[in-house]
């Protein structure tokens, strides 16, 4: 019985450190986000310590400011409320700089759009490169709310219009009744900015149910069964987006 005993509790200790073991890795894997992320808006933003020092600064001064002047013991809650939100004044700023940074790196690249899209959050789902040229022009699918939104990105665009043609027209023809949108994605005349792409979908009306995206994922894979699969170009693209999002929580 003693030993039965004594045998749990090495167990339990066993799972406990474990535990402990498990949640150092994760909070290290947080910092190295964070860090990698700052390094990278660096490149781009080289005021970014600075700025964010003013940021806390005056998050600071107004969080102390609003605590001051409650009644009661203020100063009690003024010096934590002027952290509070200091901290979160830095965050936010962090958050938007670190974004904008990544796009005007990213802007212009090939396949920048595909990695734009990893912003895109729970209810989207997107297929980077489904219809592509010699010219390595591309043409990524969003499936969401909208219904399906072909996002195109190429340096012609008489010849990436003709791609997206022949891409809608495939999806047309499995789902006729599902709607399908075209945006392209660049800084020519009705075209969608980088930086404004994912606002641009999210923004976009609500055309199918939540339910329905189920049934469209699996239809949509008689389409994908007739093509063939290409790598997206290599280039310094940013790979920390989704880590940014996870991370930074200002937007």
């Amino acid at each position: 019985m003693s030993s039965t005993t004594g045998q749990s509790r090495a167990e339990k200790r066993a799972a406990k450190k474990a535990a402990k073991a498990d949640g150092g890795e994760q909070k290290q894997g947080r910092l190295a986000q964070i860090r990698d992320t700052y390094t990278m808006t660096k490149r781009a933003d080289p005021k970014i310590g600075l700025i964010l020092a003013a940021s806390f600064v005056v998050g600071a001064l107004i969080g102390f400011g609003i605590f001051f002047f409650i009644p009661g013991p203020s100063l009690l809650f003024a010096i934590p409320g002027a952290l509070l939100f200091g901290l979160l004044a830095t965050i936010i700023v962090f958050g938007r700089r670190a974004q904008a940074s990544a796009y005007s790196q990213m802007e212009g690249q090939k396949g920048a759009a595909a990695a734009a899209l990893t912003m895109l959050k729970r209810g989207w789902k997107t297929d980077p490169a489904v219809g592509f040229n010699k010219q390595q022009d591309v043409v990524h699918r969003v499936i969401g709310p909208p219904g399906i939104v072909l996002i195109g990105e190429g340096d012609s665009a008489s010849r990436l219009r003709t791609l997206m043609v022949s891409e809608r027209k495939k999806h047309e023809r499995v789902l006729s009744d599902i709607p399908v949108h075209e945006v392209v994605c660049g800084r020519g005349e009705g075209e969608v900015p980088l930086p404004k792409l994912v606002k641009h979908l999210r923004k976009m009306d609500k055309q199918v149910k939540p339910a329905e995206l189920t049934d469209v994922r699996a239809r949509i894979k008689a389409v994908d069964a007739r093509r063939g699969t290409v790598p997206l170009p290599k280039g310094p693209v940013p790979s920390n987006m989704k880590g940014m999002r996870q991370n930074m929580r200002g937007r």
